[in-house]
């Protein structure tokens, strides 16, 4: 599964410092609901009831919350970097700076698994963790996406 495909029309968005894991699942759902057209309170409410049932932290400063979402028709993405990083309660306690928000429809059971797969899989190399943090816009952090997805994933 092809990443840059998941992700939505100006789906990267990169922020200013959270002072939470709650605030930073806000960015999220207002990314999401930006670039979805979609309620921001509804995405918000449904990261924060799935992330109630287990932390969505995968070590190395990267969370991947997701949701599904009556109204899509297929998973989309969007991708924050914060400045600062924020406590998450992540498999290796350390603070999550990158996040992946899938968002996907109530019926997209495997194609739903697939991606988280496909995102957990690539976020797992050092080296696009390290170029997405350096990146200097959100074109820069799509662009990594496009070029290095198809390597990094295989």
């Amino acid at each position: 599964m092809d990443i840059a495909t998941l992700l939505a029309p100006e789906g990267v968005t990169l922020r200013g410092s959270a002072s939470s894991k709650r605030q930073a699942l806000h960015m999220v759902a207002e990314a999401a609901a930006d670039s979805l057209g979609l309620d921001e309170g509804v995405l918000f409410t449904a990261l924060l009831e799935r992330e109630a049932l287990g932390s969505t932290g995968l070590g190395a400063g990267v969370a991947v919350p997701h949701a599904r979402i009556k109204g899509l028709t297929k998973v989309q993405a969007v991708f924050v970097r914060l400045e600062t990083p924020v406590a998450y309660d992540a498999v290796d306690d350390r603070p999550v700076d990158l996040l992946m928000g899938l968002f996907a429809p109530p019926d997209s059971g495997a194609e739903h698994l697939r991606a988280l797969a496909a995102v957990s899989r690539a976020l797992r190399s050092a080296e696009l963790r390290e170029r997405l943090r350096q990146a200097r816009t959100e074109d820069a952090v799509r662009a990594l996406f496009v070029d290095d997805m198809p390597a990094t994933a295989a």
